[in-house]
């Protein structure tokens, strides 16, 4: 048998389905950035046909018959050449996506699309009571598209897993539980130290200069702009699915200097991860990151440990000040720096301090799960975030749009995302220590505004490795262990010892 024709065609019907999924994600991408509110339901046909295309074309007889015929050859050959890898990746997804039936997907791409914009209003509007029988279909699909797993050990592992490849809702659970008193410990200590005083943050900031300066850092950090560019969203997000063309958002709050910047150092982190896989990937069922937790620890990253960090602002902090003199000028770098570092809980997530993020994110899981088990109705979420809120963090939202209404995930259908924003922070300490022993001059250098070696290192060990190993696979090749809080609890306790005087 001619085994390198079989390859290459799979191959090539992969990369068709690539590019179609790419077609989608840049439709997506405009959705939210220039879309006038009246396309959405022709966008939703739009979408929902491409959808279904690249699903008939992946589920394909041919495409089993290939898989079947290659898995042999496979099996000869070393586990980690790109070839083992390939037929490995593409096994899954095909696998996972013959289950799924292409009217089903249709008539969801279509759901969320329309979606999209009734929570974009609802939010605005703090109308929660108007999304509330889109996000009712939506929970029911996301039903539906489980069972098209079963039998499984939770309902949840189904959605889990389209982001989170070979996690079990169980194993979140067990993380989360491990580091959940750990946080609450650390928490409670820092609110028996003087406050924090972060009212520089909370001035008046020009908005386009705010955009200029985000710009600037991306740059001087070595960001390619040749293959990505930035624009404003209601909720920031990166637009990938390949190499060569990436997009991120961000928002501006004209009266606090946290949003723009660090949603900008955020998304960065997710795009660098997409340049920056190799490019013998491309069309390939390797492109693009091996998971979702992976890649929030590339957003986390650089927005908290080097965006946060005290070297960081050594060399940005005059920037800032000559940027914005009336309010920074007169301000002390240390106190800046602690300004930024601020914890105290808040109603939004993605303003969240490293301290209490992850509470944030264990009260949407936990409503997740719910959701899917039936023992919550959509009509009860609000009350449910609320009491959540309450007892995680001492705040109760004063109304749906700082509280339920907040993100954006669940009008595109995303239930099953959220816990790989927390499960991303602990990758990102994990790896963290392993750079800095691997670089000891890092932070000397990110002090002089050298950026070359540490994006050299994450392209090495993480980036170009595309999808080809697992997420847990990689991190265990990388670090030496599977994801765990132990080098984030150390990095959270570091710092916050050091910013609070603990």
């Amino acid at each position: 048998m001619d085994y390198e024709s079989k390859f290459n065609q799979l191959n090539e019907i992969l990369a068709e389905v690539i590019d179609l999924n790419t077609a989608a994600g840049l439709l997506g991408w405009d959705q939210q950035v220039n879309m006038p509110p009246g396309g959405a339901e022709g966008r939703g046909y739009q979408l929902g046909t491409l959808a279904r295309l690249a699903l008939v074309k992946l589920t394909s007889p041919e495409v089993g018959h290939l898989l079947d015929e290659l898995e042999p050859y496979a099996a000869g050959l070393d586990p980690d050449s790109d070839i083992a890898r390939t037929i490995k990746v593409a096994r899954r997804l095909y696998d996972k996506q013959v289950k799924v039936p292409p009217a089903w997907l249709v008539e969801f791409t279509q759901l969320i699309t329309q979606a999209h914009g009734v929570w974009a209003k609802a939010r605005a509007e703090n109308d929660f009571a108007s999304f509330q029988p889109w996000l009712e279909r939506i929970v029911d699909m996301r039903r539906g598209y489980a069972s098209f797993f079963a039998p499984y050990d939770h309902i949840y592992d189904p959605l889990l897993d389209d982001f989170e490849p070979g996690m079990k809702t169980v194993e979140v659970k067990e993380i989360f539980e491990a580091i959940r008193p750990q946080q609450v410990a650390l928490i409670q200590a820092i609110a028996q130290r003087p406050q924090v005083d972060d009212t520089c943050l909370h001035q008046h900031f020009d908005e386009q200069k705010q955009w200029d300066f985000g710009v600037e850092v991306l740059t001087k950090t070595g960001y390619d702009w040749t293959r990505s560019r930035q624009d404003k969203a209601a909720h920031p997000f990166t637009s990938g699915g390949s190499n060569w063309d990436v997009r991120i958002t961000t928002r501006v709050d004209p009266n606090f200097l946290n949003t723009c910047l660090f949603g900008t150092l955020h998304e960065s982190g997710h795009a660098s991860y997409e340049l920056g896989v190799d490019s013998r990937f491309n069309r390939t069922a390797l492109a693009g990151g091996t998971s979702m937790a992976v890649h929030e620890s590339q957003s986390r990253m650089w927005e908290n440990l080097i965006g946060r960090s005290l070297p960081f602002w050594q060399f940005f902090y005059p920037r800032l000040q000559q940027y914005f003199p009336a309010q920074l000028g007169n301000v002390p770098l240390d106190v800046f720096y602690k300004a930024i570092n601020r914890v105290q809980p808040s109603l939004i997530r993605v303003e969240a301090d490293e301290a209490t993020y992850n509470l944030h994110i264990m009260l949407r899981l936990e409503i997740e799960i719910a959701l899917m088990e039936g023992s919550l109705a959509v009509k009860d979420l609000p009350e449910a975030w609320n009491s959540r809120m309450q007892e995680y963090l001492g705040l109760t939202p004063p109304n749906d749009t700082l509280g339920v209404l907040q993100d954006v995930h669940w009008s595109g259908g995303l239930i099953g995302y959220f816990s790989t924003y927390a499960l991303g922070n602990l990758v990102s300490a994990q790896l963290w220590e392993h750079i800095n022993a691997d670089l000891p001059d890092l932070d000397a250098q990110i002090r002089n505004g050298e950026f070359s070696t540490l994006r050299g290192w994450l392209v090495e060990k993480i980036h170009s490795q595309g999808a080809k190993f697992e997420p847990q696979e990689l991190i265990q090749r990388v670090t030496g262990s599977k994801i765990n809080p132990d080098a984030y609890m150390h990095y959270l306790r570091g710092k916050y010892g050091s910013v609070y005087g603990l």
